[in-house]
């Protein structure tokens, strides 16, 4: 551990699965306090966007959620740096050198679903991830509008939690079926036409759609084999999501094979391409 950590700050790493549950608490209250806001999408004094310079939209959503988890992050560990979607937008960068230890946040993972308010799907997450030397060590996301939470903190750790039963429920990938492949596809982004050509060489079943980190917490929890990604992504869209599936056995990798780390500031944190699978992948076809 870093010696730049405070004595406290490294005992709590030292037991994830209870900094997880904190991170948890914190994601659900994040999440919450965005649902009056969705679900008044569209009305008089509703939720509107705005556009950052990169194009992607924005609402007083994300920006009210990231600063509920940044006020609990310091709370839990504030000597432990965060690199949240919407400071990053606005100029508010960590110096990462030689930092361990860093969090990512994504108040809203799937923007576009949280616009379309309760006519929509609702697939839009929180998504919070502690880093250790660029691999996810930790990850939490949250659904609010499904009550669904998913989480992992090293492996056989990885859970989902349902609000109407409250209770945790362990989750793991499955071994891929000889039916064939059930692969997940972005609702909003993505090249349909290298998608279609990726998985020519495969045996496919079936294609979900959906929206957020919920693509790759499919994979985590057994209902689906593949998720390729092509085009543009953000660590703090991937990094919580990724560390569920670790925990659940799976494995995310760019294009060549390379296991996804995180802590890229040069490149303005955002990922390569990549293929999130329940651990096959890459496999001669």
């Amino acid at each position: 551990m870093s010696n730049t950590l405070s004595p406290q700050t490294q005992q709590l790493l030292k037991h994830l699965p209870a900094l997880c549950n904190m991170v948890r608490r914190l994601a659900v209250k994040a999440g919450d306090h965005t649902l009056p806001y969705f679900e008044t999408v569209g009305e008089d004094g509703g939720t509107q966007s705005q556009t950052k310079a990169d194009g992607s939209p924005f609402t007083i959503a994300d920006t009210e959620a990231e600063a509920i988890i940044l006020a609990g992050l310091r709370d839990i560990a504030a000597d432990i740096p965060v690199v949240g979607e919407e400071s990053v937008s606005a100029g508010s960068i960590p110096d990462l050198k030689g930092a361990e230890w860093f969090w990512l946040v994504d108040p809203i993972d799937g923007t576009k679903e949280f616009l379309r308010g309760p006519n929509g799907s609702g697939d839009y997450t929180v998504n919070i991830a502690l880093i250790h030397n660029g691999v996810p060590a930790l990850g939490v996301v949250y659904a609010p509008v499904m009550g669904q939470l998913y989480a992992g903190c090293g492996p056989g750790t990885a859970i989902r939690w349902r609000a109407e039963n409250n209770a945790d429920k362990a989750i793991a990938v499955r071994e891929s079926p000889s039916s064939g492949f059930t692969v997940v596809a972005s609702r909003n982004h993505g090249d349909s036409k290298r998608l279609e050509s990726f998985l020519s060489e495969f045996k496919i079943a079936k294609v979900l759609h959906r929206a957020s980190s919920l693509k790759i917490c499919a994979i985590a929890e057994g209902k689906a084999d593949l998720y390729p990604r092509h085009g543009l992504t953000s660590e703090w869209d991937t990094a919580a999501g990724h560390a569920v599936l670790l925990s659940a056995g799976g494995k995310i990798v760019d294009m060549n094979g390379a296991p996804l780390t995180y802590g890229h500031a040069g490149r303005k944190f955002i990922n390569p391409e990549f293929v999130a699978s329940s651990g096959f992948w890459p496999v001669a076809p």
